[in-house]
């Protein structure tokens, strides 16, 4: 009895770590809250002028979210394609890591944009994983277009 007992305390231990590190997954998820940083991932406060000042001085670089035919219907030209669901796919690989580190360098703000706002959330997180200083914008394409950056020809 003594033997069952100790089995059935070590199972419901292992439920618990178990259950509480997949409710905290499940935290992260659906509140879009870095498991790196811990703290939520919001629009970045930085004006649209911050953000053209400190591209225009190589302090940032512009990331585009959207998908690949998104960008072949028009893009920014200070833009780099890092399409959200490549960040999906690759966000556990350490060949995809080194491959985004040639893309993006590690020392300068990442701006992320996509159409409307939303995606960036989503990717946010997974750069901020990889120790990027990444700041989501809430203008998308078109908004940012009217704003004055320049579109690619």
């Amino acid at each position: 009895m003594v033997a069952r007992t100790n089995l059935i305390m070590k199972n419901n231990t292992m439920r618990g770590r178990v259950g509480g590190w997949l409710m905290g997954l499940a935290g992260v998820l659906a509140l879009g809250i870095s498991a790196n940083a811990n703290e939520p991932i919001k629009h970045t406060k930085d004006t649209l002028a911050t953000v053209k000042e400190k591209l225009a001085k190589g302090k940032a670089v512009l990331v585009d979210v959207r998908e690949k035919f998104e960008w072949e219907d028009g893009h920014l030209k200070a833009a780099v394609l890092v399409p959200l669901s490549e960040l999906r796919e690759g966000k556990n690989d350490e060949e995809f890591a080194k491959a985004l580190a040639k893309k993006l360098p590690g020392n300068k703000i990442i701006y992320c944009h996509c159409r409307s706002g939303g995606r960036v959330l989503s990717a946010a997180p997974i750069l901020r994983a990889l120790k990027y200083d990444v700041r989501p914008l809430k203008a998308g394409y078109r908004t940012l277009v009217e704003s004055g950056f320049k579109k690619a020809k």
